[in-house]
This record gives structure tokens, C-alpha cells and sequence, in this order.
């Protein structure tokens, strides 16, 4: 992981704002409030109405000057409560937002790693691994493993991001020129937030990276039921999918992928639904189907599974490695 450089950090030292999503975390807000360090300047704790008037509780507990409570009048979920509390850091100019959640199973103290590859002009937006070191997922309850792994995949495919694993994953930072440029009316208000965020990043081939930490459990209980919204990942996974693909073979640019994966389709669908109704009349009237028959239906199947593979390959080597973000920090520092 790379290390901040302390002096030369202090020298133009960039504003880092915190989003906290205040819901039911009342017992534990208090405490990730305490380890948040002081390379934070602004901390911002958005009350999705919640029952427990956790924005309250936080000012009259917490005395850091450095927090701001938010207040929603209505529940609008994890990606409504982030949105806002990035309006307010985009408003008074913070270079850096970094989001984690309330319930104190994201340690605040790794803040200086996921702004540090951000600080460094080497990504545009970080986000938390917990599959990273394979031995500390063995506390992960199996059912949010396989979940995990299954929501990765589809996010794979709908984000573009074959580089990237553990989607739902919200211990993320963000620079703030970049999200600036994000449509934030658009993005998902519920639990899909995280996996909707990387596909607009995608749309703006902003530089996505994991940094990995270890999985954390205790007594909180997540609110995230991934054997209730599986089926509905796969509808928004499968739209943002088609999207993209729209908006980066077709719209934006064209290229040798855009014949791949049309041609291929087309020979693949082909090739089997000329099979299929071959086979199926060689077993209705029990004739042998002839060869040049079954080569007229292979052929065309095995071209067009050749090139989507082509299309695939294209698309995992398309992944954005440029940064979006004026590198202002490290600018600072060159003219020094």
C-alpha cells in the first residue's frame, strides 16, 4: 500500500470531507466519529430520518467542530444519504470525499490509504476489498460470500471494471472534480448505490481502484439481504450493461468491438436456432440429419463464440487507466 509522504502532505494539505449515512447506528456512530483522524477536515452525518434521532444524539454527543449534520425529512436510502452529504462537500469545495458507514464495521483509521492513491494522481475513486488477503474471509457469513462473489461478477460485466471485485463494498473516497461531473439525481438510491456509482464512472472513464482491508463483524446487524435483492441486481446490472455498451461502442466511439459483438450474436443465435430445428426434425421423422447440415449449424456457432471472445477481451482491456482529476496537489508541489 502506498504511503503518504507527511511533509509534503502538510504542504498543501488537500480537504478531505467524510460522509457518514446516519440510520439505526446510533450505538456505534459515536465511536467512528472518534477514530476519524485529523487529516479530515469536514465530517458530515446525514440523518436519514432515522427513528432513533441519530442526528440529534450526534450534537449533542459529539463535540468535533469539524461535524455537520444533515438532516432528510424522508428515508431515501444509503445512495440518497451519500448524495447529499456530497452536494454539501462539492458546495464548500472539499477535494476529497470519502464515505464510510456508520455502524463501525469500516475502520476510519484507513482513511490516509484510500485518499493516498487519490492524492498521488493515481485514481479517480477507491474503494474497499475485503477478499484481499483470503485468509480474513473466512469470518464472512457464507451466504454474504457467495453473494459477494455472484454481485462481483454482474458488476463486472455492467460496469466495465473487470479489474475490481466486492461491488457492495462502501468504505469508498472519491475525488471531488470528478464527482462534480457524476449525475447525482441519477444515481440508485438504495443498496444498488455502490454498483451504480461504478457504472457512471465508467460513463465518465474515471480510474476505479480496490484497496484492500480486512473484513469486520460484530454485533450490528446489515441491513443488506443479499438473497432479497439478487434478482433485482440482475435487472439493474443487466440495463446499466446494455448502456454502457451503447454509450462506449457506439456512441462515443467505433471501434473493431463494435463489429465483434453484433456479428458474433447474430452467428451464435443463428447457428443454434438452425440446429435446434434440424435436430428437432430429425427426431420428429427419424432421419439422420446430414452432415453438411450439422457443419451449416456448427460453424456459425463456433465463429460467433470466437467473436465475442474477441469483444470480451476487447472490453477487459478497455478498462480506463487514466486519471480524470487535475492533479492540483501534486502541481502545488512541482511549482514549489
Amino acid at each position: 500500500m502506498q504511503a503518504i509522504d507527511l511533509e509534503r502532505f502538510n504542504y498543501m494539505t488537500p480537504k478531505i470531507a467524510v460522509v457518514i449515512p446516519s440510520y439505526r447506528v446510533r450505538s456505534h456512530i459515536q465511536s467512528v466519529i472518534g477514530k476519524i483522524g485529523p487529516e479530515v477536515s469536514r465530517i458530515y452525518v446525514v440523518d436519514d430520518c432515522c427513528p432513533d434521532h441519530s442526528g440529534d444524539y450526534v450534537e449533542e454527543h459529539c463535540g468535533d467542530p469539524r461535524i455537520v449534520v444533515l438532516r432528510h425529512e424522508e428515508n431515501q436510502g444509503v445512495g440518497g444519504t451519500v448524495m447529499t452529504g456530497y452536494r454539501a462537500a462539492i458546495d464548500e469545495g472539499m477535494d476529497i470525499i470519502v464515505k464510510i458507514d456508520g455502524d463501525d464495521q469500516m475502520d476510519p483509521r484507513l482513511i490516509p490509504d484510500f485518499v493516498a492513491p487519490i492524492i498521488a494522481g493515481e485514481a479517480d475513486y477507491t474503494k474497499g476489498n475485503r477478499f484481499f488477503d483470503l485468509e480474513n474471509i473466512r469470518q464472512m457469513p457464507k451466504i454474504r460470500l457467495f453473494g459477494n462473489a455472484a454481485l462481483s461478477f454482474l458488476t463486472k460485466i455492467s460496469s466495465g471494471y473487470w479489474n475490481l471485485f466486492d461491488p457492495t463494498n462502501g468504505y469508498t473516497a472519491i475525488h471531488g472534480d470528478v464527482a462534480r461531473y457524476l449525475p447525482l439525481r441519477k444515481i440508485s438510491r438504495r443498496y444498488f448505490f455502490e454498483t451504480d456509482m461504478l457504472f457512471r464512472l465508467n460513463s465518465l472513464r474515471a480510474v476505479v481502484m480496490d484497496i484492500p482491508m480486512d473484513a469486520k463483524y460484530g454485533e450490528e446487524v446489515s441491513n443488506l439481504k443479499v438473497s432479497k435483492v439478487l434478482g433485482e441486481f440482475f435487472y439493474k446490472n443487466s440495463r446499466n450493461f446494455c448502456k454502457r455498451i451503447f454509450y462506449n461502442y457506439y456512441l462515443r466511439d467505433i471501434s473493431l468491438a463494435s463489429i465483434e459483438l453484433p456479428v458474433g450474436l447474430l452467428l451464435l443465435i443463428f447457428g443454434v436456432c438452425f440446429g435446434l430445428y434440424h435436430w428437432l426434425i430429425a427426431m420428429w421423422t427419424n432421419v439422420a440429419t446430414p452432415v453438411g447440415t450439422v457443419m451449416l449449424s456448427a460453424l456459425p456457432v463456433l465463429m460467433g463464440i470466437q467473436l465475442l471472445l474477441g469483444f470480451v477481451g476487447y472490453d477487459i482491456g478497455s478498462v480506463p487507466a487514466r486519471t480524470l482529476h487535475r492533479n492540483v496537489w501534486r502541481a502545488g508541489v512541482a511549482r514549489r
